[in-house]
């Protein structure tokens, strides 16, 4: 599109696209226009419908409901024949005291009579207070979840929040529960836990006989106090690395500083200190761990990078950035500081494909060190540089600056360059970045599996980090029988890996049968039940391959293989791929299930399932705001479904037990007593008796509780338990005191009621100015001011969502649009200022000073 703006044109396109969750940084002002909205936006494309949601107890008690009144109408009807055969044979022996030619009434008149008569006497056994009597009892059990102190995270003062009062009783009968896995089992807060440089892991930390020691938060960290601009919360605990970083090993300080260079991170002085806006998390995290190694990026220009080196600010010239995308998995940025050099980090399956040959080994070293760090559930990135010659670079310059205005196929021949110039790169280790499970997620998902509840983790993440969040969760082990792999990208090859993996688990079962055949020939009908308990196995889709398993032909299949599994992960899925496999699990199992996540791109699939749950994390309220039921941490789940879920259901039974107990021992009292009457419809217990009867167990129980509760503190069991019951006789000392109702009294009357009445009829009684004033303006307001009055919103809600690393960020850079700028005249002309200010300048001469000590004196000084 085109912005036409007073003369002057300007070009809309994707590159200045702001998707919901945006924040604009280093922009004074700007011009937005909006162009999806309501439910164009992809947010609410994805949502799908809003589903009334009812437990399997309102659908029982309106079909009990259906059939009691059926049975009324049925009690009616032998009631009604009963009098009519009565009438027949007996009634006329009675005509002496009501003739019936006065009347002109027949039998079979008089039975229709006494139908509706029975109809109307024997309505009580029709549960009509039933649903408002269910509702008071559900609006308790809410109670219970809100006032919950084992639920509350004293952390973000959050409480858990019963968000509707419909549901209680289903978080008893939950069967499947799909979990978000960022935000949700994780904390969405990176941390550099450890890295491999030239072959040596830096990170662990051992003990005097060689062996490695487990982290805890009573073993020692790195003291970073020697480095001025280090990070008061970054943590590490291996000091080898530091004295491999004063010892200036060029490996490692090679190291650090492709960390220092290669990201997208802009930096700002905030009260005093230096700190990163990252895109992501995980360049936020290493380029925080190179700042207390002593390389701190420090500012950055469109055409140049200062970082603080040991103490000596350096700044290298910005060539180019070859930006990261989905396709390439990886990043690279070329700069000049003497000699040019190109810096990449990404995935290492694509980094290993573009190492020089002299990197063998190490890259085998390197290889099985990352699996080790996959296998402790780490995120892993590659590093490696290449030196560039001049002559060599500006050739590949003029032809990226060639390529870069093609029209045609310009993405497909911008990355053949790319590629060109990022062959035969020398390795220099790798990166493990640990994505913090919350607190007591592995002992909550073992809990909620003993009691026979399958968790299925639906993420957008890659295939990679789900597994090894799934090993951190013990939701996957390596003493599984098997992990099955659904990769296929056509429908023809996701058929077949969905039908291999299913044959395996049979023929297993099969092999099992026939050994117990050999034992015992009881158990052989049930060996594939029994295999299904005994040997556990797994199933990790990715999200194309999940699009076609989700087809009508072949959702069984892919329905029965997930449940033949214990564990269940689909990965690279999107909103509304969520909400198709809970549609599929709701549909076809008929099982209760429980959706829970922490986002906007969660809310499809807590609208779907029987129950919603939202935690309130980093992502915004979107998925608390559509929620039945909030909380902080996803370990508040396993109280949430064996505590308030049982008991809840256990009540509710109890209590519907006794209530339809109840009408009926009153309603068939009535019913055998027709029999005796001549069927006469005469009432054979009163309502007054009835309503006594309800009165003495209405207030029984309350005054029940209450001599329970004084009884615990009575002399009797103070003198049994002194221990337990301290406080002798608290309560019923205090209650018996006339001054202290008195005092209740009193408080009550003289200071609420006086304050109400005199605020009701001053107002009326004696307007003020201000009162008149407001009454005239109320009714001589315009229909314009109304309206915008009504336009006008009291808050607003946003969400935000996790981004990845994805591409633009580089060409945003070079472009310098982000970069802050200062006016300098009333023209809208823009100077561009230097990065640095003097609290920066302030911190290097101290930092020159302790390097002097901790790292020796420089014998050359760089300036930027």
């Amino acid at each position: 599109g085109t912005l036409t703006w007073r003369g002057n044109k300007y070009s809309l396109d994707n590159g200045k696209m702001l998707l919901r969750g945006c924040i604009l940084r280093n922009t004074e002002w700007c011009f937005g226009m909006v162009i999806f909205a309501g439910l164009q936006t992809k947010l609410m494309q994805n949502c799908g419908k809003t589903k009334f949601k009812r437990t399997t107890i309102d659908k029982l008690m309106n079909t009990l409901v259906l059939w009691i009144f059926a049975f009324l109408i049925c009690m009616g009807v032998i009631l009604a024949t009963g009098n009519t055969i009565w009438e027949t044979w007996i009634g006329r022996g009675f005509e002496m005291f009501l003739p019936w030619t006065k009347f002109q009434i027949g039998t079979v008149f008089s039975g229709f009579l006494t139908f509706w008569s029975y109809i109307i006497i024997l309505n009580t056994v029709v549960p009509i207070s039933l649903y408002v009597s269910v509702e008071v009892l559900r609006l308790g059990h809410s109670f219970f979840i809100n006032w919950d102190v084992k639920m509350y995270d004293c952390q973000t003062n959050t409480a858990a929040v019963a968000r509707t009062t419909t549901l209680n009783e289903e978080l008893g009968q939950v069967e499947f529960i799909f979990s978000d896995k960022t935000g949700t089992l994780t904390q969405n807060i990176m941390v550099f836990s450890k890295c491999s440089i030239n072959g040596t892991i830096y990170g662990d930390v051992y003990d005097e006989f060689g062996h490695r020691k487990e982290i805890t938060e009573k073993t020692a960290c790195v003291d970073f106090s020697y480095n001025l601009l280090s990070d008061g919360a970054f943590k590490f605990y291996d000091n080898t690395l530091v004295e491999a970083v004063k010892q200036k090993d060029s490996a490692v300080q090679e190291f650090l500083r492709l960390l220092a260079l290669c990201h997208t991170v802009m930096s700002e002085e905030s009260e005093g200190k230096l700190v990163y806006q990252a895109q992501s998390p995980d360049e936020a995290a290493l380029v925080t761990a190179a700042r207390n190694f002593g390389f701190a990026f420090w500012s950055r220009t469109p055409e140049s990078i200062t970082v603080c080196e040991m103490g000596q600010v350096v700044t290298y010239q910005l060539l180019a950035i070859l930006d990261f995308n989905n396709t390439r998995k990886r990043m690279s940025v070329i700069d000049a500081q003497g000699r040019i050099k190109l810096y990449c980090k990404g995935a290492d399956t694509i980094i290993f494909d573009l190492l020089d040959p002299s990197s063998k080994d190490l890259m085998h070293t390197t290889s099985e060190q990352l699996n080790e760090f996959a296998g402790e559930g780490l995120r892993t990135l590659a590093l490696a540089y290449k030196d560039l010659d001049e002559e060599y670079y500006d050739v590949w310059m003029k032809k990226f600056l060639f390529v870069s205005t093609v029209l045609e196929n310009r993405e497909d021949q911008l990355a053949a360059l790319h590629e060109e110039i990022e062959r035969g790169m020398k390795l220099l280790g790798a990166t493990a970045i640990e994505d913090k499970l919350q607190e007591g997620v592995p002992e909550t998902i073992s809990k909620l599996n003993l009691a026979d509840i399958k968790i299925w983790v639906l993420t957008g993440d890659k295939q990679e980090t789900a597994v090894n969040i799934g090993y951190s969760c013990n939701m996957l082990r390596d003493d599984m029988t098997d992990v099955f792999v659904v990769s296929g990208h056509t429908l023809t090859e996701v058929q077949q890996q969905l039908r291999k993996a299913k044959e395996r688990i049979l023929s297993l079962s099969r092999v099992s049968d026939a050994r117990n055949d050999e034992d015992n020939d009881i158990f052989a009908d049930d060996s594939v039940f029994e295999e299904a308990i005994i040997t556990e196995y797994a199933l990790v889709i990715n999200g194309h391959s999940l699009a076609h398993a989700l087809e009508p032909q072949l959702e069984i299949v892919f329905l029965d293989l997930a449940c033949l599994c214990k564990t269940v992960i689909c990965c690279r899925v999107t909103p509304m791929q969520k909400a198709q496999v809970v549609e599929l699990v709701r549909k076809h199992k008929r099982a209760v299930t429980l959706a829970v996540g922490d986002g906007a791109n969660d809310v499809s699939m807590i609208k779907t399932s029987h129950i919603g749950v939202g935690i309130s994390g980093q992502e915004g309220m979107q998925a608390v705001l559509a929620s039945d039921y909030s909380f902080a941490q996803f370990r508040y789940l396993q109280r949430l479904l064996l505590v308030h879920g049982r008991w809840s259901y256990f009540r509710m039974s109890n209590f519907l037990s006794y209530f339809f107990y109840k009408n009926f021992a009153f309603t068939l009292v009535h019913f055998w007593y027709g029999f005796y009457c001549g069927f006469s419809a005469q009432i054979g217990l009163s309502m007054h008796y009835w309503t006594a009867v309800n009165h003495l167990f209405v207030w029984g129980s309350l005054a029940m509780y209450f001599v329970i509760l004084f009884a615990m503190q009575s002399d009797g069991l103070f003198g049994v338990l002194p221990n337990i019951f301290s406080f002798v006789g608290a309560a019923r000392n205090c209650l018996s005191e006339k001054s202290v109702w008195l005092v209740i009294l009193l408080t009550t009357a003289v200071c609420i009621v006086p304050d109400l009445f005199v605020r009701s009829i001053r107002a009326s009684l004696f307007p003020t100015q201000t009162d008149r004033v407001h009454k005239q303006s109320c009714k001589r307001q315009r229909p314009e001011e109304q309206n915008l009055r009504r336009a006008c919103r009291t808050s607003s809600r946003r969400s935000a969502y996790a981004f990845s690393h994805q591409e633009g960020f580089g060409e945003l850079i070079t472009s310098g649009k982000n970069m802050r700028t200062s006016r300098v005249s009333s023209t809208c002309s823009y100077e561009r200022t230097a990065p640095s200010s003097k609290w920066i300048e302030n911190v290097i001469k101290r930092t020159n000073a302790v390097s002097c000590i901790s790292f020796g004196s420089p014998n050359k000084q760089h300036q930027s």
